[in-house]
């Protein structure tokens, strides 16, 4: 999930004007409009982020924030935040155990050692496009991710940037044996009281090779990751289609194939992670 695009949506009567010759960054938006340009933002234009939103773009951040509002749904009593006799969450159980490295490390480690055969995910906060990813199911694999291989000491080691390290989903619903992932577009128009739009045309991203959780795939990116700046390298890669479909497709698929009450269960429960995504 990104934030919305600036794309015309005739359901939401969005009329975006703000067009430039150059390519759009935040430093040339600041300038932009900055206070000696005099530039201002007429009623009619957007620009496609709101204050802060490295706290839900960025992974770390994500994380935090998800975790604390779990928290605080707790110490309100919310039924929201009710668990299973094993104290797993009915409701808000729907990110994957994850800690940040190098910080959580020990706590990571506790939890590696419960379930030593679990693959886990490790990626960068702060980058896209799958650049840095890797999974692992060893503790020494993690080297990979230090400065100095030799060492596996992380609490003293200094890191380039930080990562987070989630339970890898291992058994993923696939579409002809392949992952794939959903990037969907949310208009957040105000947060008191919370209001989004849902953007009609998001679409799923296909890895171009058939998934296997085995270990011998675990470098294999074209398998685990769905990343057009990964996929587009591999040899069956579609430059036509570019291995996607669009959300309405992909739910006239799963209506074929698991059924119209399920399908619809389905995507009510992507709209609920994303509404308590944003809270």
């Amino acid at each position: 999930m990104r934030p919305a695009s600036m794309h015309t949506c005739p359901s939401l009567v969005l009329h975006a004007h703000l067009c430039f010759s150059f390519r759009m960054s935040v430093q040339t938006i600041r300038s932009v409009f900055s206070v000696e340009t005099g530039y201002r933002l007429s009623d009619d234009q957007i620009v496609n982020h709101f204050p802060n939103h490295y706290e839900l773009t960025r992974k770390d951040l994500m994380v935090k924030n998800i975790k604390r509002y779990r928290k605080e749904l707790e110490k309100e009593g919310s039924p929201l935040a009710e668990k299973d006799e094993n104290g797993k969450y009915l409701y808000l159980d729907f990110v994957p155990v994850t800690y940040m490295l190098p910080a959580d490390y020990n706590l990571f480690v506790e939890e590696f050692r419960k379930s030593p055969s679990s693959t886990w995910i490790m990626k960068p906060c702060g980058k896209a496009q799958g650049k840095g990813i890797f999974l692992i199911n060893k503790l020494s694999q993690i080297k990979k991710w230090s400065r100095d291989s030799k060492t596996s000491s992380f609490v003293s080691q200094s890191t380039k940037e930080a990562y987070v390290i989630s339970l890898y989903i291992n058994n993923p619903l696939l579409i002809g044996g392949r992952k794939f992932d959903l990037r969907l577009y949310v208009l957040v128009s105000t947060y008191r009281p919370l209001r989004c739009y849902m953007y009609k045309l998001g679409f799923c991203r296909f890895c171009t090779v058939k998934y296997t959780p085995s270990t011998s795939e675990l470098d294999n990116m074209f398998v685990h990751l769905t990343n057009v700046a990964i996929q587009k390298h591999g040899e069956d890669y579609n430059h036509i289609h570019g291995g996607k479909w669009t959300v309405n497709n992909l739910r006239l698929y799963l209506e074929s194939t698991r059924g119209k009450e399920v399908t619809s269960k389905l995507f009510d429960e992507i709209h609920w992670i994303i509404v308590q995504s944003l809270k």
